[in-house]
């Protein structure tokens, strides 16, 4: 879990729009994935995209119910490099992977508003924590 619903998490009050996923790029690993989540997601959209479509756009937006924008990369940082920046959160009993604040910081680097204020609220959060 990353973006918005991953700053959330960290503690920042404010809104988001989609769910944004970080996830290997395999073409098989992606096709998992959206298996997965048509089998929650109603409208099917998930059904859509191609395996491939990961490698091929920056972000593969899922309009279904939610949106959940799926990236194989965000500011340059693949899965592989973020998989032990991962904090596991117990939601109802589910371990859900989210972003850590060095984790988001990292792909935090853009020149969106939204961008440049979480990367405010995360350096001040690890300052912190250190």
């Amino acid at each position: 879990m990353m973006g918005g619903m991953a700053m959330i998490e960290h503690g920042l009050r404010r809104s988001t729009m989609d769910i944004d996923l970080l996830i290997d790029d395999d073409p098989d690993h992606v096709q998992m994935v959206c298996e997965h989540l048509a089998a929650i997601l109603t409208d099917g959209a998930a059904k859509e995209v191609c395996p491939q479509d990961v490698r091929d756009y920056m972000v593969v937006r899922i309009n279904d119910e939610i949106t959940i924008d799926l990236m194989g990369t965000a500011c340059g940082v693949d899965y592989e490099s973020a998989k032990n920046m991962i904090e596991w959160i117990d939601i109802e009993g589910v371990q859900v992977p989210f972003a850590s604040a060095e984790l988001l910081l990292k792909t935090k680097q853009t020149l969106r508003d939204k961008d440049r204020l979480d990367r405010h609220f995360l350096i001040a959060l690890i300052n912190r924590d250190l």
